[in-house]
């Protein structure tokens, strides 16, 4: 995850992954009504409920992984386009969406503990996991923890880094989101993760569902990212793919970075694009992880 130091700007792609969808900027889609329509699941993790639905058949099983303060549906433009395709399943980390907030603080590993649980409990052995942002935080530490249960990995403009900032530099940056204006600052922070012109309509309703999720978990969360040992894999033996948007942050150096710890790397850049890339051109990403699949023999459709 990159943030900048001296501001709390969001560079497009730094909270930290041929079929026919609508206009990105309209603000429904037919995710919207297949996700409705899903039977909502609830996965036990000790005393506290993990949110999903399941849409699809057949193998392998894509989990979806939101990014900070966000949910489930932030996958819509993804359910529809690719649920005859494969099985699918979305889920609400905890703390957000429709999952228990827990009372403990919110960690990329128990957030994996998260996923694990919902696997258990659909019944599903092995899985691609698929993450957004601070959701690639949390595959990441998935794949430390539970190696035989990952097929491949897909980090949708989210960093296999940490921040590059001192403790210091960190809580002056954070200090806003512990704030009572806190609102503002999330705000702000979310209108600069959509630079592109015609994605407002994207950009107001990812506003509007990232500001219903409680400030402690939001401020947890970026302090769990934060701590990197925590998470951070030194080598990923499995399929990976990056999709990233077109940033100045992802340098060359971290392409090298990212090819240097995973072998079996396809990395992409879809131009064009701010920080939610699956939904400003759900087209170029949903054709890419199709491919991706079909390279590795992950799926034959």
């Amino acid at each position: 995850m990159h943030v900048p130091v001296n501001s709390l700007a969001w560079p497009a792609g730094g909270l930290a992954l041929a079929l026919c969808l609508p206009t990105p900027a309209a603000t429904t889609d037919p995710g919207d009504a297949t996700l409705a329509q899903a039977k909502s699941r609830f996965a036990k993790l000790g005393t506290n409920r993990v949110h999903y639905v399941e849409l699809g058949r057949g193998t392998p099983t894509l989990v979806f992984v939101h990014c900070w303060a966000g949910k489930l549906a932030f996958w819509r433009f993804q359910s529809a386009a690719l649920q005859g395709r494969s099985h699918l399943i979305f889920l609400d980390l905890p703390g957000h969406g429709q999952s228990d907030a827990p009372q403990t603080p919110c960690t990329m590993a128990g957030y994996a503990r998260a996923v694990e649980a919902v696997l258990r409990d659909a019944r599903v052995s092995r899985a691609v996991l698929v993450g957004h942002s601070m959701g690639v935080n949390v595959i990441s530490r998935f794949y430390r923890d539970f190696p035989a249960q990952t097929q491949a990995l897909v980090a949708v403009d989210g960093s296999w880094r940490g921040f590059d900032l001192s403790r210091e530099q960190f809580e002056r940056w954070l200090g806003p989101f512990r704030g009572p204006e806190y609102r503002q600052t999330v705000a702000k922070f979310i209108d600069d993760m959509f630079p592109v012109a015609a994605t407002e309509a994207l950009r107001e309703q990812a506003k509007a569902a990232m500001l219903r999720t409680p400030q402690r978990v939001m401020v947890s969360s970026l302090e769990g990212i934060f701590d990197r040992a925590a998470w951070e894999c030194k080598r990923i033996d499995v399929p990976v793919l990056v999709l990233n948007a077109s940033n100045p942050i992802w340098t060359a150096d971290y392409e090298a970075y990212v090819r240097k710890l995973a072998p079996q790397l396809d990395y992409r850049t879809i131009p064009g694009t701010g920080h939610f890339l699956m939904q400003e051109k759900p087209e170029a990403v949903n054709t890419a992880l199709l491919e991706f699949l079909r390279q590795y023999r992950l799926v034959t459709k």
